[in-house]
């Protein structure tokens, strides 16, 4: 069984940076590609970038530039680094594990963490 566990979410001034933590236990990293979604009141939840071993990190072009995926194989834990934070990254983020790379849509996700509260205020 798969199990995803998200943290460092938090509330954050615009312009701040967080870096969330995706903990993965249950199955081998590598076997599975990693992505990270988000989902703000009253919107469907929207991928964000991914990461799978075999092929390293992708994006979407809203955050190209500001956020950063990288992963420590040896902990089984991936991160999402989102710097020059906007009051519209607000959202709930998501870590999900999935059997192919390069795939923006939920349904194409098999496991899901319980998300982590990310808030761009001042």
């Amino acid at each position: 069984q798969v199990q995803l566990v998200e943290s460092g979410g938090g509330l954050v001034q615009p312009g701040g940076s967080l870096r969330l933590s995706c903990a993965a236990s249950g199955h081998t990293f590598c076997n599975y590609a990693m992505g990270w979604f988000r989902q703000a009141p009253g919107k469907e939840r929207e991928f964000v970038g991914g990461f799978k071993c075999s092929v390293g990190t992708y994006y979407v072009d809203s955050v190209k530039g500001r956020f950063s995926i990288s992963a420590r194989l040896a902990d089984n834990t991936m991160y999402l680094q989102m710097n020059s934070l906007k009051p519209e990254d607000t959202a709930i983020y998501y870590c999900a594990a999935g059997e192919l790379e390069y795939r923006s849509r939920p349904s194409e996700y098999d496991y899901w963490g319980q998300g982590t509260q990310v808030t761009v205020s001042s």
